[in-house]
């Protein structure tokens, strides 16, 4: 069966060109460079259709390449380049198919908070110490992957446990569509293994919480300075000296809905207020945007990558060296390879995922 695109998908696909050429020619007008805002407002853009234009481009080439081999193949007074030509389209036709695709999958509305840097928090769940272990072992994961893409990755809050393990961690990862990468980690995390301090070999269940919140921009949300309780109290922990003897460490409370943050790594407590309050405005970010979901549509819930934290999407098997997500049935038998940042093929395969059940709840004219 000959392939024949969407007129509608052409279409639109001609816009995003046209759009994306227009926007070439207007970041090299002198006026344009020289306003600084205007020019980073249209490079954000032009840079948000680079990729969808660059398979555009390839896949209209291929197509053009298509409809004249389907031409030629019909040819019969040259019966050779009639043979060249079917080979052509029978080569062309699979490529074209997953090209569409690929475009298809561009084309989908766009998740607002893709491109934003992320406040990853991971927590122990239940099985005690063991979980506090585990949060640090996946934290530590969670870095190695941060390094792999080049993300920066800055510590905002951490709370030990008497083993060695965190009760929580709290970290601000800056880089390049960090939110769209980790967007469907947030969930219940289970951990089986035997704990160093388990003298029969007895594999234990853990649970650690990871919630990935999308940074809070200050235009996004506005907090009433007087709708906040702050309270200043002398750090625990390591830190040398002078972390401890002094009232650096800052807790704040938002009233309205009791969110409490608090932080204590830095020395300053300027500093620690300002880790902080950017906690609380990503808490306060992920709530709004929530709640506005659940208002929309209450079937939401039921999707992939909802991120609600009673959910237990992966576990993690230790003595069968595998790791399991469940929500997508992926199982990789490379836990080690996992645990040093190699979460790549799940996080492809979840985003892969979510894209087809998008095109299918919103039935997508292309």
């Amino acid at each position: 069966m000959a392939f024949h695109p969407s007129q509608a998908m052409i279409a639109r696909l001609e816009e995003i060109l046209i759009r994306f050429e227009r926007l070439t020619g207007e970041l090299s007008n002198p006026a344009v460079i020289n306003n600084r805002e205007q020019y980073q407002k249209l490079s954000k853009e032009h840079s948000s259709l680079e990729h969808t234009t660059s398979v555009y481009r390839e896949f209209k080439a291929d197509l053009e390449n298509y409809e004249q081999s389907r031409v030629m193949q019909d040819d019969l007074s040259d019966k050779e380049m009639a043979e060249l030509a079917a080979e052509e389209v029978k080569a062309l036709e699979p490529k074209l198919e997953l090209a569409a695709e690929d475009l298809r999958k561009l084309l989908l509305p766009k998740d607002p908070n893709d491109e934003k840097n992320v406040l990853l928090e991971v927590r122990a769940g239940v099985g005690g110490d063991e979980a506090g272990l585990f949060v640090n072992d996946l934290f530590r994961a969670y870095q190695r992957y941060a390094d792999s893409n080049r993300w920066k990755v800055e510590l905002m809050s951490l709370t030990e446990n008497s083993a060695g393990g965190l009760k929580e961690v709290i970290a601000l990862i800056e880089g390049d569509g960090v939110y769209s990468k980790l967007k469907y980690e947030s969930g219940v995390h289970r951990v089986q293994r035997v704990p160093k301090t388990e003298a029969s070999g007895r594999i234990h269940t853990s649970t650690v919480t990871v919630a990935v919140l999308p940074e809070a921009e200050d235009v996004e949300i506005d907090i009433n300075p007087n709708e906040l309780r702050i309270d200043v109290f002398r750090a625990q922990g390591a830190g040398g000296q002078h972390v401890n003897t002094t009232d650096s460490a800052v807790r704040i409370t938002h009233l309205p809905t009791g969110e409490v943050v608090q932080c204590q790594d830095e020395r300053s407590q300027l500093k620690n207020k300002a880790k902080a309050m950017k906690v609380l405005k990503s808490r306060l970010l992920e709530k709004a945007q929530q709640d506005l979901k659940n208002a929309q549509t209450e079937d939401r819930r039921s999707q992939v990558g909802a991120g609600f934290r009673n959910e237990r999407i992966r576990t993690y098997n230790f003595p069968q060296g595998r790791v399991t997500d469940h929500r997508i049935g992926l199982t990789s038998h490379n836990i080690d390879d996992v645990m040093t940042g190699e979460f790549s093929a799940f996080i492809t395969a979840l985003n892969d995922h979510y894209q087809a059940e998008q095109m299918k709840e919103e039935g997508s004219e292309f």
